[in-house]
């Protein structure tokens, strides 16, 4: 009975298949050696320094055409500092010459005044355009000892009514000297001048009334004589408001009120 049992074969094991053997059933087959690999990659550096050295053609020409603007805006720069520059020495070099005209010399501005004004030429009755003409006499004054004034050309003397300009005329150009008083007559005369109908009746009530106001503007180019020295142009300006009695060239003037200024600085 025992040798029988041994003879037996043992029966089939159901275990489980051991660890080795579970994992290569489940691992995927190798690949295949037959594909091709994949392309390289490349990596290449440039320097800072060649980048910014050796600029792309285009870039060269913009470079230039910046370098050229960036030049072009320093000349101007500069001219414009020179400009300034010598602007503010001759602002400092004219007050002080102004100065050391009215410390040194006791220099005294001149004085102005209307005198005379004489008026034709004043149609308020018809609606046709007017040409009046005016005869104006001013009275100027030197009274500096030691400075003598020229009068130049391009001077303007004008009549004025209620803001509308009745005529224009100039002085005469000439050389006051030292301590001297001139007597300036200067012809006005307005040409086709419209004067609406209010501004008539405005001028014809004044005139029954005995009371035309009128306003003279001098405007006259002067330079100041001191020794053999000429100073630059200064202007000379001069307002009256003037009122007359009538138009007509013996009216009087009824009242008056100048104002003048001569500066040599400003």
């Amino acid at each position: 009975m025992a040798a029988a049992a041994a003879d037996t074969p043992p029966p089939p094991s159901t275990a489980a298949p051991s660890q080795t053997e579970s994992d290569q059933i489940k691992k995927p087959p190798p690949p295949k050696t037959n594909l091709a690999p994949p392309p390289a990659t490349y990596v290449v550096r440039l320097p800072r320094e060649q980048i910014f050295r050796y600029p792309p053609p285009g870039n060269a020409v913009k470079y230039e055409k910046l370098s050229r603007d960036r030049e072009g805006r320093r000349f101007c720069c500069r001219c414009c500092c020179f400009t300034l520059c010598l602007l503010f020495l001759l602002i400092i070099a004219a007050a002080v010459s102004a100065g050391a005209m009215y410390l040194v010399f006791g220099f005294q501005s001149p004085t102005y005044t209307v005198t005379k004004v004489s008026v034709h030429g004043m149609n308020l009755t018809s609606a046709a355009p007017i040409s009046p003409g005016f005869d104006v006499t001013v009275r100027a004054e030197n009274p500096n000892r030691k400075v003598g004034i020229y009068y130049l050309k391009e001077s303007s003397v004008n009549v004025y009514y209620d803001g509308v300009m009745l005529g224009y005329g100039v002085l005469p150009d000439f050389y006051q000297p030292r301590k001297n008083v001139t007597v300036i007559r200067a012809t006005v005369a307005g040409s086709a001048v419209v004067l609406g109908g209010a501004v008539k009746t405005k001028l014809r009530n004044a005139q029954s009334r005995g009371k035309v106001p009128l306003v003279l503007t001098v405007e006259a180019p002067v330079k100041f004589k001191v020794g053999p020295v000429k100073t630059w142009e200064i202007t000379a300006k001069v307002k009256c408001d003037v009122v007359l009695d009538k138009f007509s060239d013996k009216a009087q003037i009824v009242c008056k009120h100048c104002d003048y200024s001569v500066r040599l600085v400003g």
